[in-house]
């Protein structure tokens, strides 16, 4: 076979597998959800194998032991998350009246000092951007939302995923080493060499970023709490749950945390200590937590892992959300290892192969 037509063949697989993708996205969810519990456990299951226990024997227990945190963790985490939006609720009013009185004030001298003509044009300008913002938005989360559960509702999703995830990691060596024989034999150890830079990758940026998502987190929940501010487990939790996000998380966190201060306390000091835990929090984050539980040699650009995210949930929904990343590192690796080619290739040097 030509190199044309095995590059022809694999296009027309890549592109068929595309197509079913985008078909069934509306399916795959716990089947994706389960495929990354598998992933991220399988080195777990391999461990407490090494302690002469079956494959299927260290997989149950495994999985028990992740369901049974995750559970405990909802159960620590509901009542207090509940309290605090109950409270926000009554609250609400009374901040959106300090909000009015607040910037009422403000927005009237600039009124003053500009023209009328000024004054319409502005505000038709904002009318139509703030509909524009608001409305894509609100498609970008409808789509995600509808997309990711269009076919399963939370609670078969809450069922089906253990089971795919068990399934999985009780087979992961037999699977592995099936699509390793079915390998091109020409292209097998090219092929194995970047797949293994993938996992590499994946591991190292999917781990690392969860770890860190997990410590800011924590850190911003307690921090806020104890410096009094309404809602500050909310706020730090979602900040660090937001942080897979490279900058978002950060950024939510500040200016959320950073607005509510200004409308709870009087006191400057107070005010300022809200922005230096996240001024800290962003300092550790990137000169201690990313590097030391990231890495730099994951290859997994801040920039291109916001595209990724954005572009796959705009496609596929909250599935194209939970593989933006493998599929951005797969990507990553492969245009790596093309322009390694380039360079070495008589295209790049100008003179004849």
């Amino acid at each position: 076979m030509t190199a044309g037509k095995q590059i022809r063949f694999w296009l027309i697989g890549l592109g068929l597998f595309v197509l079913a993708l985008w078909l069934l996205s509306g399916m795959l969810l716990p089947f994706v959800v389960g495929l990354a519990v598998a992933y991220l456990l399988d080195p777990v299951v391999d461990r407490v194998e090494r302690w002469r226990l079956p494959r299927w024997l260290a997989t149950t227990l495994v999985l028990l032991s992740f369901v049974l945190v995750l559970v405990l963790m909802v159960l620590l985490l509901l009542p207090l998350v509940q309290s605090q939006v109950s409270h926000l609720i009554e609250v609400l009013p009374n901040y959106a009246n300090a909000a009015r009185d607040r910037l009422m004030p403000m927005l009237d001298r600039l009124v003053h000092r500009l023209s009328p003509e000024d004054v319409e044009r502005l505000r038709g300008a904002a009318g139509n951007y703030a509909g524009d913002v608001v409305g894509w938005v609100g498609r970008v989360l409808k789509h995600i939302l509808s997309g990711g559960l269009a076919l399963f509702d939370v609670l078969s999703v809450m069922f089906i995923t253990p089971i795919v995830a068990f399934y999985l990691m009780r087979d992961w060596d037999i699977l592995v080493a099936k699509v390793n024989g079915w390998l091109p034999l020409h292209h097998a150890t090219t092929i194995r060499e970047q797949a293994r830079e993938v996992d590499e990758t994946l591991a190292g940026f999917v781990r690392g970023q969860a770890l860190v998502c997990l410590v800011l987190g924590v850190f911003y929940a307690v921090a806020l709490s104890l410096a009094g501010l309404d809602f500050g487990l909310v706020i730090g939790l979602m900040a660090g749950l937001l942080s897979f996000i490279p900058y978002v998380g950060s950024l939510f966190g500040f200016v959320s945390s950073t607005g509510l201060a200004l409308l709870q306390f009087d006191d400057p000091w107070r005010i300022a200590i809200v922005i230096a835990i996240f001024l800290f929090g962003q300092a550790v984050e990137g000169n201690v937590l990313t590097p030391k539980l990231v890495g730099e040699k994951v290859g997994l650009h801040a920039v291109w892992v916001i595209f990724a995210l954005l572009a796959g949930g705009s496609l596929f929904g909250f599935v194209g959300v939970l593989l933006a990343v493998p599929v951005a590192a797969v990507i990553g690796v492969l245009t790596r290892f093309a322009l390694g080619r380039y360079l070495e290739s008589p295209y790049y040097r100008g003179t004849p192969s």
